[in-house]
């Protein structure tokens, strides 16, 4: 260290006394507790900096000699088997290596150094060739404003699809199914289903009658294909919020903690996405970062543009506050120490209406599956002694309960499956 770098860090030194001074009046005059423990955060902050320059400057300070000129020169240190090092350096002193160091060294000779070889990913067979027949009208229909909602639903969802190619899957699959609605239309106009062997027997209405019986598989099975891609992106958008809305909170207590340090605001969600933590909103935040290192936005402008595309309202208030913040040169502790709170709160009231909503599932289970099926039966029974009404024989009143309580459970399963909570 010359005298010059010496000289700088003395200068260092006053001021970061002075600026603590002026902290130390404002912890005086301040009367909000809160805003006195973030004063005498940084006050402790700047004192241990302070501390470590102190001592990095004594240190040095000792080594600086202005009797003799300092030594600019530095030793090259090579072992006996580097010949070309001593041919460049003849006049270099020769280290004898230790023992540890020669194992050291034959370890690193003697590792090998791993290729990352990136695999290409091949598109899809069924997506090329619903491209290959229907792309061209996807584009056309979504240059006039179509399906809008699916392609904001698309990029917010992180599925791997552009929007002309997932329209094209759309029309291409709801073609299928129509082809599969005829032939299975075509099976029911001539065939029917029973509950004793053979199961399968020839039906014996008449034609026209059975056709009106079964025309409308032609129609349903295609409408209900199509809803159902048509709403899948908004299902998996839905479910993401709900995967990211249960880490947000712990993340964002994370990032308090680290925005005290001082850092520069887009290495928080880089030290975020080194902790593998949460799986989920690294990747809503790798997708921040590469806004920024990889296309050139400004970090405010990143984030606004991902608060638009962010799957989850809460992230998307995270972002946009985060923005305000630092456009308006405010404490990047103190927003997340709040924003912390807030999302911490919430997340524990939708904790507690979870828990009372699987109390009310269970009342509901227990009237609808398993009280309703023995109220059917036994009315069912009531009916074949009686004669009265529909009278089933035995098996077809066993097949009826069997396949009522497997589709009742199915469904209250599924139901549940999409209202548990998922992560946190």
């Amino acid at each position: 260290m010359t005298i010059d770098n010496l000289k700088d860090n003395f200068e260092k030194q006053r001021k970061t006394a002075e600026e603590i001074s002026s902290l130390y009046e404002d912890f005086k005059n301040s009367r909000n507790d809160e805003e006195r423990k973030m004063i005498s955060s940084q006050i402790n902050f700047l004192k241990d900096s302070m501390k470590k320059t102190g001592e990095n400057v004594i240190g040095a300070a000792e080594s600086v000699s202005l009797a003799n000129p300092l030594n600019t020169t530095k030793p090259v240190f090579f072992s006996q088997n580097d010949t070309k090092l001593q041919q460049q350096f003849p006049a270099a002193k020769k280290e004898k290596t230790t023992a540890l160091e020669k194992l050291t060294l034959k370890r690193m000779k003697q590792k090998e150094v791993k290729v990352v070889q990136k695999k290409e990913k091949k598109p899809n067979l069924y997506v090329k060739l619903a491209s290959s027949l229907f792309y061209n009208k996807a584009m056309s229909l979504i240059n006039r404003g179509k399906f809008y909602s699916l392609r904001r639903d698309l990029i917010r969802a992180n599925l791997e699809f552009v929007p002309a190619s997932y329209v094209s899957v759309i029309f291409f699959t709801t073609l299928i199914s129509f082809f599969a609605s005829i032939f299975t239309m075509l099976f029911f106009l001539f065939f029917s289903l029973t509950a004793a062997p053979p199961f399968i027997v020839a039906t014996e209405t008449g034609p026209g009658l059975r056709f009106l019986q079964v025309f409308w598989i032609i129609f349903a099975v295609p409408a209900a294909v199509f809803i159902f891609a048509y709403f899948y992106p908004s299902m998996e958008k839905k479910s993401l919020e709900s995967k990211i809305n249960n880490e947000l909170p712990f993340a964002t207590i994370h990032m308090s903690s680290i925005s005290n340090s001082m850092l520069e605001p887009s290495k928080i969600f880089s030290i975020i996405i080194s902790t593998g933590e949460y799986p989920n909103l690294e990747k809503e935040f790798t997708k921040l970062l590469n806004e920024v290192n990889v296309y050139g936005y400004d970090l405010v402008s990143a984030l606004r543009d991902m608060a638009f595309n962010s799957p989850s309202r809460k992230l998307a208030d995270v972002y946009n506050g985060l923005a305000t913040t630092i456009n308006s040169g405010g404490d990047l502790p103190e927003f997340f120490d709040k924003r912390a709170q807030t999302l911490l709160f919430e997340h524990r009231l939708e904790q507690e209406k979870q828990s009372k909503a699987a109390e009310t599932f269970m009342d509901i289970y227990i009237s609808v599956v398993i009280a309703a099926p023995m109220i059917l039966m036994l009315l069912l029974m009531m009916m074949r002694v009686s004669g009265l009404g529909i009278s089933l024989s035995t098996s077809m009143i066993t097949l009826v309960m069997v396949l009522s309580v497997s589709v009742l459970n199915i469904l209250f399963l599924a139901f549940l499956q999409l209202k548990q909570p998922t992560g946190g």
